[in-house]
């Protein structure tokens, strides 16, 4: 067996433990124990899927839009009772900002059109 230095033996534990201070702990532990609906069973579970989530965001340019959840809840509802072609508000929200980027090209496309157009009248 080989022994280990000094520097390996830090590396090791440095790859293998974060700390966190303990009032974020208690919050995390307190999160899991009253969501076990969420499928978390201990605190290192919820922080390896909440750093799975962050890198994901980060790596694929994801942006997160915060919406109360009183709001959010009430959009889904909202969608049901109007019998929406939408089963979700991540659905709606999806389609409402394709049309959007849709019209915007049609835009910019009409506007340089114009513009080409001043441009050989002058």
């Amino acid at each position: 067996m080989k022994m280990q230095t000094y520097t390996d033996a830090i590396e090791n534990l440095l790859s293998q433990s974060v700390t966190l201070p303990p009032e974020l702990l208690n919050e995390i532990q307190a999160f899991v124990e009253s969501n076990r609906q969420m499928g978390y069973t201990t605190r290192e579970e919820f922080v390896r899927d909440a750093i799975r989530v962050r890198l994901r965001s980060l790596r694929e340019q994801y942006e997160c839009v915060e919406v109360p959840k009183e709001d959010f809840e009430r959009v889904q509802q909202a969608l049901a009772d109007l019998d929406t072609p939408f089963e979700s508000v991540d659905e709606f929200v999806r389609e409402q900002m394709r049309e959007l980027l849709e019209k915007h090209e049609t835009w910019v496309e009409r506007k340089q059109k114009f513009e080409k157009g001043m441009k050989g009248l002058g």
